[in-house]
């Protein structure tokens, strides 16, 4: 039995109108995809289907929480992610033939034959365009705080004494004061 058959919404038949689907999902959803760069996770998905003649649009809402290393000081957190996407199906008879009508990234060609939309893929997708390229979060308000507090110290005591050897002109280099006495012997 495919695991992710709940993620599979039966669209023959499907009356016109706003249909409400919500998941949960965690670990086991980003199991099922290779290579995942999500692992634990507790995110709250609601996906709303409009149906119209010819069309389906689709919009994913989702918010929650995915482990993570915090990229500041290296301690694991629990990185809050959310996102809104819409995405459109079109029905057509190209789709049958494989032919491409339209090259947008947001639209999705089905044929009138189709019996049901997979709609993980998509969810998974989106989820992971919402992970932030620099994994950190404001945690000061949680307790208790999950920062390093050694690597943070560390990593603000390296600050400072940068900032002073910019003020600092460089200290002379002997191999530069027997170079300069070359050009001045002419």
């Amino acid at each position: 039995m495919d695991p992710l058959i709940s993620y599979s919404i039966p669209i023959k038949g499907l009356r016109d109108g706003i249909h409400q689907f919500d998941y949960q999902i965690d670990r086991s959803f980003f199991d099922h995809f290779e290579n995942s760069p999500i692992g634990e996770s507790d995110i709250q998905l609601q996906l709303t289907l409009e149906k119209r003649t010819g069309l389906y649009i689709l919009d994913f809402s989702f918010e929650g929480r995915i482990a993570s290393n915090c990229d500041r000081c290296l301690s694991d957190i629990q990185l809050p992610i959310a996102g809104d996407y819409r995405l459109l199906v079109k029905v057509s008879e190209a789709a049958e033939e494989g032919e491409k009508e339209d090259e947008d990234p947001d639209v999705v060609f089905i044929t009138p034959e189709a019996q049901k939309l997979e709609v993980a893929p998509w969810a998974y997708e989106f989820i992971c365009l919402s992970v932030p390229m620099i994994k950190t979060y404001d945690c000061e308000d949680e307790d208790p705080r999950p920062c390093n507090e050694d690597m943070l110290d560390r990593l603000y005591a390296a600050e400072p004494q940068a900032d002073a050897e910019e003020d600092n002109s460089p200290p002379d280099n002997p191999i530069w004061d027997e170079l300069k006495k070359l050009n001045t012997d002419n």
